[in-house]
């Protein structure tokens, strides 16, 4: 019934003002970058705590940072995505005028994961409110510390009635999930997904859902193998592997498998030189230390090589914190080959053909995105043209998600529709299409009843 109340006040709110000046609206962005810039310490130490540990680094440079930088980007934007855009008419309706006119929705339903909790509220939640909506958002249970920060904050530079945020267990965010939001944007795994778009699916309430998935990398066999190896670790080991768009296998020419191994260890070596007392991540929860030891052990007994990437056992875990491992002669029947990741284990698959990369592909549900290494254009755009991804980083990974002119969204099992930048802000409008018609109408000559010249009109109209 609370929740009910919140929404249905809300509501009220967005009655009262159902299209927010610019000014407002700009208001309410500066202020998002107020509450960043004022409480960066706290957030830290939030996400810290709730983690066991969170290198403050990868907190600034893949949450505040990318927030920020899209606050700044749709400031700059927002006035030309809020004026009418001004549609042709065809020529047997002229002098009339058409325009689309972006209005905003109403009350927009967040709910967030808790593997990035900051970036991922705040990605909709700007979109959301530069597009004039009221928000609510149900934040991660397994990310205490920081969401009962998040909830105060909003209350303190946004104010209750443009956005509440709501914390509580899988029950709330069961009952979260039915209510008459006029949007709903879910990030999280594709089961969930699934219970989420058929509890929204009882008010007709459109989703948006980000659901993650296997996403693939491919090494082309003339591409620099250390270059690769470096920024393909990049993307993997960045929040341990705890990303829904880190690499989750990776083909690699046949001959150069022992290769990738070598420059593997020696980059994650360089890369974390004191792992186990800073600058690495820890998996977040019980429950995702136990799914990663199951998925390792399952690999280990159907017949996988086990290659660990520091000078530890893979299983053998630091306070939370997970060895990353290249899991080699791996089978389809293995756990971690059928299931998302989410942590520092990367199988490695050998190929010797780009047709064997791509059959395999194509077999599985739509991955969120693709990464492939590769400067012959050829290749490049046989992979473009004969895979189907949310989205794609060419020689690099996970780097298009920071790209404000781009779409970021899933496809198929991946998920469904976009937010950031542009697509956010329409996402979260109304596209009313307006038809104005002038003193002189054309369309007279049509009325009935049907006269010889309306009949010969229409016989020149249809050509």
């Amino acid at each position: 019934m609370e929740l009910q109340n919140t929404l249905k006040s809300l509501k009220q709110h967005y009655q009262d003002d159902p299209y927010p000046s610019l000014e407002k609206r700009d208001h309410l962005l500066r202020q998002l970058k107020r509450m960043l810039l004022q409480n960066q310490d706290a957030i830290k130490k939030a996400l810290n705590d709730d983690f066991g540990y969170r290198t403050p680094f990868e907190t600034e440079f893949a949450e505040i940072y990318p927030a920020l930088n899209s606050i700044s980007f749709t400031r700059k934007s927002l006035a030309q995505w809020m004026a009418p855009s001004k549609r042709p008419v065809d020529i047997w309706f002229k002098p009339a005028k058409a325009k689309i006119m972006y209005q905003p929705l109403g009350v927009v339903g967040v709910i967030v994961p808790w593997n990035y909790p900051l970036f991922l509220a705040l990605g909709p939640l700007i979109g959301a409110l530069a597009a004039g909506n009221r928000v609510m958002l149900k934040m991660s249970e397994f990310t205490p510390s920081f969401s009962q920060l998040f909830a105060e904050l909003c209350e303190q530079y946004l104010g209750s009635e443009q956005v509440v945020v709501i914390n509580g267990g899988a029950d709330i965010g069961e009952a979260f999930s039915k209510l008459a939001f006029d949007h709903l944007v879910f990030t999280g795994s594709t089961n969930i997904g699934k219970k989420v778009m058929a509890a929204a699916s009882e008010n007709l309430t459109p989703v948006t859902l980000e659901l993650g998935g296997k996403s693939p990398v491919i090494v082309d066999k003339k591409f620099p193998l250390k270059t690769a190896v470096e920024r393909i670790l990049f993307g993997k080991l960045l929040n341990a592997g705890q990303t829904c768009l880190a690499p989750d296998y990776v083909f690699v020419p046949e001959a150069k498998t022992e290769e990738f191994v070598r420059l593997s260890q020696e980059t994650a070596r360089k890369f974390y030189p004191e792992w186990r007392e800073k600058d690495y991540t820890a998996l977040a929860s019980d429950k995702q230390v136990k799914r990663y030891q199951e998925m390792l052990q399952d690999a280990k007994e159907k017949g996988a090589k086990i290659v660990p990437l520091f000078e530890h056992e893979a299983d053998q875990l630091v306070d939370n914190k997970a060895v990353p491992t290249l899991v080699l002669n791996t089978s389809p029947d293995m756990l971690i080959r059928q299931q998302e990741i989410f942590g520092p284990l990367l199988p490695v698959v050998p190929y010797q053909e780009h047709s064997e990369a791509v059959a395999w592909i194509n077999q599985q549900p739509r991955p969120l995105a693709l990464y492939l290494f590769s400067h012959n254009k050829k290749v490049t755009n046989h992979y473009m043209l004969n895979t189907i991804s949310g989205g794609v980083t060419l020689n690099d990974t996970i780097l298009h998600v920071s790209q404000d002119e781009l779409p970021f969204g899933g496809v198929g099992a991946s998920g469904m529709g976009h937010y950031h930048g542009h697509e956010g802000f329409k996402t979260f409008s109304k596209a009313k299409s307006i038809y104005q018609q002038r003193r002189f109408s054309g369309v007279k000559l049509m009325y009935p009843p049907p006269s010889k010249f309306s009949k010969f009109l229409l016989g020149i109209m249809k050509r």
